[in-house]
């Protein structure tokens, strides 16, 4: 019985046994993935918590919702300039692990005024702002922080694997989150959020990097910060991706705004349903993390990014023709399943490519250029989302970013710049980039592929 048993084992063993290049056999990447993997939970928790408590508590019209995403959204466009200065001159870990421990502090606020009877749509105002803010410094030291784990030729399946150990959250995360606002309401279920936070930065502090960074002796602000932006603006690449993925955010947050409300007042689901409903993000992005990474090896990270975009107009598409009845409620299952699919397949190529194409002492600058050009778009695509809600009706929003982000597609596809990209490119050369010859560098073509 015993030598059966052992037998069994073994198999078992053969059978999940990663494989001997498996990126999860590094300890600092693995480290780094399980804190992404404890924050992703409490971040389905917000996710749902946030607006479930202003449109279910404080009864938010479209256009306040439309605000306040706008809120969350500002600060990339007034802060990710200077952050990513400020980030090429420190170590980014640290900035890292900060953010994750004051980002529990402003989730707790919301359940505390609560508490105390001053929670209304100001304050959440306030709290999107603040966890904008966090997300705009402490994000971007995340992105870079992976590019000094992980070999560049890697990004993409070390994106993918993020991908998946978030996608093990969207499975579970939605499910017990609505069953926890349930129990205790949506502000006091926040409070998880803020726990699994302080675990996230816990595991943080464990990861080793050996990272010295500090200014120049000629460092200038200013200057520093004209190097990113025009690192960025010169790039034939670069452009191209934050044009495109800009556009896609600001479908993707005119959209984002009216979902909740269509599920809960036209679709009339309660918060436990939503977050059932939830679920299917998990799935998709399963799908999209397992396979995402053979795509784009397959086809190319260009086409593969495009494909993303096609998706996810589909799936916004799908949600505006649905029926108010139980097809409907199937059909906003459906369009979380295939909106997360496409939004892993967009992201996992446009972050690896981004930063492939970069030199080392740029990251900072060109992750916050980016971030920032990008979700310019996203306020206003939140703004219009809400206005065409509340005077157009919920679908007309979700219809006008299904329709964007496939014309979208058409027209990213119809790009050689984006198309014809299909191996990570090679890193410029820093000398090309840095330095007075940077004010007077001529514009190159496109990378060349590996």
């Amino acid at each position: 019985m015993r030598q059966v048993l052992m037998k069994w084992r073994t198999r078992l063993r053969r059978r999940f046994a990663l494989p001997a290049n498996d990126l999860l056999r590094d300890a600092t990447y693995r480290r780094l993935w399980t804190s992404i993997l404890i924050s992703s939970f409490g971040g389905q928790v917000t996710m749902l918590a946030l607006p479930l408590t202003a449109a279910v508590l404080l009864h938010a019209s479209p256009t306040q919702m439309g605000l306040l995403t706008a809120m969350e959204i500002a600060p990339f466009v007034l802060f990710s300039l200077p952050t990513g200065v400020w980030l090429d001159r420190v170590r980014k870990l640290p900035v890292y692990v900060a953010g994750e421990t004051v980002l529990s502090l402003v989730v707790a606020s919301v359940p505390f005024a609560w508490w105390m009877g001053w929670l209304a749509m100001p304050w959440m105002y306030f709290a999107a702002f603040a966890l904008g803010t966090i997300a705009t410094v402490a994000g971007s030291a995340a992105q870079i922080v992976l590019t000094q784990v992980v070999a560049r030729e890697r990004l993409v399946e070390a994106h993918a694997k993020n991908a998946l150990a978030m996608s093990g959250s969207e499975v579970a995360g939605p499910g017990l989150a609505g069953a926890l606002i349930k129990l205790v309401g949506a502000p006091l279920a926040l409070l998880v959020d803020a726990a699994l936070l302080l675990v996230s930065a816990g595991i943080l502090r464990g990861i080793v990097i050996h990272e010295e960074r500090g200014p120049r002796a000629d460092a200038h602000f200013l200057r520093d910060l004209r190097a990113g932006v025009r690192f960025v603006v010169q790039h034939r690449l670069l452009m191209a991706l934050a044009i495109a993925v800009g556009v896609w955010q600001m479908c993707n947050n005119a959209a984002v705004v009216v979902q909740i409300l269509f599920a809960t007042r036209t679709l009339g689901l309660s918060e436990q349903a939503v977050g059932l409903s939830y679920m299917a993000m998990g799935a998709g992005t399963i799908v999209a993390s397992v396979f995402g990474n053979r795509i784009s090896r397959r086809i190319g990270p260009g086409p593969c990014l495009v494909l993303g975009f096609a998706v996810c107009g589909a799936a916004w598409l799908l949600l505006a023709a649905a029926p108010a009845n139980a097809f409907g409620v199937a059909a906003f299952a459906l369009m979380l399943m295939l909106f997360s699919t496409g939004a892993v397949l967009v992201f996992i190529n446009f972050l690896a490519l981004r930063q492939a194409v970069t030199p080392a002492p740029l990251l900072g600058r060109m992750t916050s250029t980016m971030r920032w050009l990008i979700l310019i778009p996203a306020g206003p695509g939140a703004l219009l989302g809400g206005w065409l809600g509340e005077h157009f009706g919920l679908r007309s929003a979700l219809a006008f970013a299904g329709v964007s982000a496939l014309l979208l597609a058409l027209l990213a596809w119809r790009a050689p710049v984006i198309r014809n990209v299909r191996a990570l490119p090679r890193p410029e050369r820093e000398r090309d980039w840095l330095g007075a010859e940077a004010d007077v560098r001529a514009a190159r073509p496109a990378v060349e592929p590996i």
